[in-house]
């Protein structure tokens, strides 16, 4: 059972707030215009739409078909009418050091912000990278997400002095990374 600061009751993968229900389930095809739409709003948000980020990213129009290649996951969250409020994954990205793995595109609605349901999405991608296989897992992020940052901080996130694998994402400066074991 997950404890969330306005959630009443967690179990499997759905989270109950107050009297909302949150659902945390993997993404399917109709989800990518959505999660597009968070991404972009939310880089727009903080001031961090800059090039070399998702933000221009290709294949944040296509996050259903990008994460259909071996040992990516990606988790969708969304409230009680069906209605996506963002969401994060695991993906294999090119070039990183065997057995580590990179939290990707975790972005949320202002809604959905601040009652622990980040945190839930990162629990869930970070048990899911370890029953993978994985034993490190790897982030790219931004001065501007400092709200994030602080979150990738309590879950024991550290900061590395240069970045990790091909990603592409050049305006990311800040890169960080946990062991799971």
């Amino acid at each position: 059972m997950i404890r969330l600061k306005t959630i009443k009751i967690a179990f499997h993968s759905h989270l109950i707030w107050n009297s909302l229900m949150m659902n945390i389930r993997q993404i399917i095809t109709s989800d990518n215009p959505f999660l597009a739409a968070i991404i972009r709003d939310t880089l727009s948000e903080f001031g961090a739409n800059h090039p070399g980020t998702v933000f221009f990213d290709p294949t944040t129009d296509a996050l259903y078909e990008l994460f259909q290649k071996p040992r990516s996951v990606y988790f969708v969250a969304e409230d009680e009418d069906g209605t996506i409020v963002g969401g994060g994954g695991i993906f294999p990205t090119e070039g990183l050091p065997v057995g580590t793995c990179e939290l990707v595109k975790m972005y949320l609605l202002p809604r959905a912000r601040g009652i622990g349901l980040g945190s839930s999405i990162i629990v869930k991608c970070l048990q899911w990278a370890k029953e993978s296989g994985f034993n490190k897992v790897y982030l790219e992020s931004m001065p501007e997400l400092h709200l994030a940052l602080k979150v990738y901080e309590k879950f024991g996130f550290t900061y590395l002095c240069s970045p990790l694998g091909n990603s592409g994402h050049f305006g990311c400066d800040l890169h960080m990374i946990k062991n799971l074991e």
